[in-house]
């Protein structure tokens, strides 16, 4: 009895000494695939109505993952230059990053999901709200390995490549279907309907947000069940620009790029990472 008594209390010492790693959330924001944006002006980083209606819907999402069993939530301004959150509205236990982002977006921090809030469609997507990738004026298309892609699969396999499952998207119904297709078990919840590239049929805010909160609770639990996207072996990346003047001067001379034609350049990498970095780094 002596004995088994010792052993239980140097378990549970051992389990003290070694905690369990915290559950940290990280979370990037947009503005077109919130619910009542719909038209360009809308989406000025400025813009009030935008600035409430997208807080609404992150402090709903951060309300979900704390009752599921986060730890810690990190928040980033992703629309248009970091300017549209504040730190005077955003929920209290949230962290929030303000301004541009390196090469690995901090996933190198180990945080147990990613989460997409407001989120668009990628370029040229058919019924989707303002759908592009990265900049609607300066880039046609990007494609990965060649198929097209935007902002959703590329960051996804950005977080996989950290070993990083994607575990919640909201959005327009356009972009649901573009995670659904990669990540099928991530929570996903589409806030508007897409009825041209400016016109939408939208859920009220309230609604918006109980759905959003309600779908969060549900991401934690699905941490360890959602696989990492991830892509093996050498990796490709395409860009198409605009305008030829869009292609950037010295483009031939980087290393891994390869000028394909006066608005494309391709950037090769032995994996995901490396030529992510290629292609990021200006």
């Amino acid at each position: 009895m002596t004995l088994r008594l010792l052993c239980t209390v140097s378990l549970l010492c051992g389990l003290a000494a070694f905690p369990q790693a915290r559950k940290s959330i990280f979370v990037i924001t947009d503005a077109e695939g919130v619910a009542g944006i719909c038209r360009q002006e809308q989406v000025e980083p400025r813009e009030s109505e935008l600035r409430q209606l997208l807080t609404g819907e992150i402090n709903a999402a951060v309300d979900g993952f704390l009752a599921g069993g986060a730890d810690e939530v990190i928040v980033w301004d992703g629309h248009d230059g970091s300017q549209t959150l504040s730190a005077l509205t955003i929920h209290p236990r949230a962290k929030l990053i303000i301004g541009g982002l390196g090469v690995t977006m901090t996933m190198e921090r180990g945080y147990a999901g990613l989460a997409f809030i407001g989120q668009h469609s990628m370029a040229n997507t058919r019924g989707g709200i303002m759908a592009h990738s990265y900049s609607s004026l300066g880039i046609q298309n990007l494609k990965l390995n060649g198929k097209p892609v935007g902002e959703i699969e590329t960051r996804a396999a950005l977080a996989g490549w950290f070993g990083i499952p994607v575990i919640l998207l909201t959005g327009d119904d356009a972009a649901v279907k573009e995670l659904r297709q990669i990540v099928p078990d991530a929570e996903l919840v589409s806030v508007k309907e897409g009825l041209g590239r400016y016109s939408c049929l939208t859920l009220s805010a309230k609604a918006a947000q109980e759905m959003i909160r309600n779908a969060a609770q549900r991401a934690m639990a699905k941490i360890g069940k959602i696989r990492p996207y991830r892509l093996e072996g050498p990796v490709t990346i395409e860009v198409e620009y605009t305008t030829r003047n869009s292609l950037p001067i010295d483009a031939a001379l980087r290393a891994g790029a390869e000028v394909v034609d006066d608005r494309t350049i391709r950037y090769r990498g032995r994996d995901f990472l490396e030529a992510w970095t290629r292609y990021s780094v200006r």
